[in-house]
């Protein structure tokens, strides 16, 4: 598959979703960088915007199997990677699966989880594997989880550990839908005996791993990146910041640029493909002052002070 299949077979894919779910183009596209780049997303939005929707369509559009795991104070472990159990006729202990096993896993309202049941997926996100008793198993290729938390509401919320946020390539939110969009939900809700839209399969397993590959042939000029280079170690001299990004939050906005490349259907990463993704991959990955926090400053503003300030190079449209 070249760039410019990719490209095709992405939005085909964004556009299916669309049609069954109210939201933005550019959110899809965003979430689309996250699949593309071989990473994991994390949604920031009040209930009831269609952050489940989002996922399971996402996973039935791929042609991939979906789980969702709704994410409790009184959640362990065990619920999340599964368990072993005895089998009674073989007298013997079986290891049951649990909802981690699958291509696309929707964590809701991860940020409930305690800090234990939090690290058991650390392991899912970053090694694509579980270890249960000692015992360690791999999980479903592709592998992606889209996590949610409400940002508004915080009791009984335990907060993701650093580690943890930094292991999201993207983290984005759907926000409200236009007043058009709103409108057609209430369309939908009239004439629900009618039927609500669906989504239909896409691809398949094969497929997205063929179309993930596609962001690796990009090329990228040393000027570009040389640039995500010093917005990176921007963000650690930002005087509203405690910790900057680290290395691999440099990685991570490399892939995403990349990424955003090919669904622009171009073979070389460009300023503005970096521009682009460096809110979405970058802001999640700041620690801000204790002053800036009470100020009420957030991260994505910090992020754009950062691309203000740092020369943009001049890079060849022609490849």
């Amino acid at each position: 598959m070249d760039v410019t299949e990719a490209s095709e077979t992405a939005q085909s894919v964004v556009d299916e979703i669309l049609g069954a779910v109210v939201g933005e183009h550019e959110f899809m596209q965003t979430v689309m960088v996250g699949v593309l780049s071989r990473g994991h997303v994390l949604l920031e939005d009040v209930p009831g915007t269609g952050k489940t929707l989002t996922a399971s369509s996402l996973a039935k559009a791929l042609g991939l199997s979906f789980s969702r795991i709704q994410f409790t104070p009184d959640l362990l472990p065990a619920d999340v990677t599964g368990t072993h159990i005895f089998n009674e006729r073989d007298r013997t202990f079986e290891f049951s699966e649990g909802p981690v096993f699958a291509n696309v896993v929707l964590a809701d309202e991860i940020n409930r989880a305690p800090p234990k049941t939090q690290a058991a997926l650390l392991e899912a996100m970053q090694e694509q594997q579980v270890t249960v008793d000692g015992d360690t198993h791999p999980l479903p290729e592709p592998f992606f989880v889209i996590a949610t938390q409400n940002p508004v509401e915080q009791e009984g919320t335990f907060e993701l550990p650093e580690a943890q946020v930094d292991r999201f390539q993207i983290k984005t939110s759907l926000g409200y839908p236009a007043e058009e969009g709103e409108v057609e939900l209430l369309r939908r809700r009239a004439g629900r005996d009618v039927g609500t839209p669906t989504v239909d399969t896409v691809l398949d397993a094969d497929a997205v791993r063929e179309l993930r590959q596609v962001p690796e042939t990009v090329h990228t000029d040393e000027d570009v990146l040389r640039y995500i280079v010093q917005l990176g170690r921007a963000t650690r001299t930002h005087r509203r910041v405690a910790i900057g990004v680290s290395p691999r939050g440099i990685q991570k906005l490399f892939e995403s640029a990349r990424a955003r490349a090919v669904l622009d259907a171009r073979s070389f990463v460009t300023p503005d493909d970096v521009k682009h993704v460096a809110e979405p991959a970058l802001a999640h990955r700041l620690v801000l002052e204790p002053e800036a926090t009470i100020e009420g400053i957030n991260r994505a503003s910090i992020v754009r002070d950062v691309l203000e300030e740092v020369p943009v190079p001049t890079v060849d449209v022609d490849g």
